[in-house]
């Protein structure tokens, strides 16, 4: 299996690809479900384990909490969009949900994952939006700036407003059902929600192999679940990795605009 060439011109260029009725059915129904009930679950603590945004509900940490969203993380059609980002070789670097609340004037600032910006072997950053609910340009949509991976550097360094529109911004739109794959280089930020309804989505965000991960997983998730998981889902999580454990464990940048 492998990335069109049109897919591909696209991710390299424009640095993101909306993939249409990508997990509708079934799994988006149960997806939906078990993020809703987790957010009830968990209440006014949703998200502490990793960090928590104005106007916002997050939920953190969920490869822990049940096994659709290790199915997730591993669902094979998704790979071929993440080897063409971050090559053959990645993990996971976290699972979240994040919940624009209803008549939400926040906006996120633009910003890159991580702070990241290329390396001499290239992007090592790549998100993956899951859309719960119709992403809309009235209700907290992301907008991002078409080829910007290919900047070099941060919006701050080139930015005296990070809130205010760029001129070569798009909102990227899409149904329920629909991943975004984003090349989390690219300079982005979640847009205001202007409606009387919530917008949801789950953020499968990935690491290239050699850098820290977002959520250092073999620390957060629970030593019984460890034990009983496949090889594959131990792999992407990096659970046997040293590497992994000796730069996840210490001083990283955990994010590109949340302090």
């Amino acid at each position: 299996m492998s990335v069109s060439a049109d897919y591909q011109k696209v991710l390299d260029e424009v640095g993101y690809v909306l993939l249409p009725d990508f997990f509708s059915g079934p799994f988006l129904d149960d997806l939906r479900s078990a993020v809703n009930s987790q957010f009830e679950r968990e209440g006014a603590e949703a998200g502490h384990e990793f960090k928590q945004e104005p106007g916002c509900r997050r939920l953190a940490n969920l490869v822990n909490k049940g096994p659709i969203f290790r199915d997730l993380i591993v669902f094979e059609p998704l790979r071929p969009y993440l080897e063409a980002v971050l090559g053959k070789r990645f993990k996971l670097s976290s699972l979240n949900a994040r919940c624009v609340l209803a008549n939400c004037s926040e906006a996120q600032p633009l910003h890159a994952d991580m702070a990241a910006i290329p390396d001499e072997r290239g992007y090592w950053v790549c998100n993956t939006i899951w859309m719960l609910d119709d992403f809309t340009a009235d209700n907290g949509a992301p907008r991002a700036v078409p080829g910007s991976h290919r900047f070099g550097k941060l919006p701050t360094s080139a930015l005296t407003d990070l809130k205010a529109p760029h001129p070569d911004e798009e909102i990227i739109t899409g149904t329920a059902g629909s991943v975004i794959v984003m090349n989390a280089h690219v300079w982005h930020g979640g847009m205001p929600n202007h409606t009387a309804q919530t917008r949801t989505a789950v953020h499968g965000f990935y690491t290239r192999w050699d850098r820290p991960q977002q959520q250092y997983q073999k620390a957060m998730l629970d030593e019984p679940l460890q034990s009983t998981l496949s090889p594959r889902l131990r792999q992407v999580l990096a659970l046997d990795d040293p590497l992994n454990d000796e730069l996840s464990s210490g001083d990283v940048v955990r994010s590109g605009f949340m302090k």
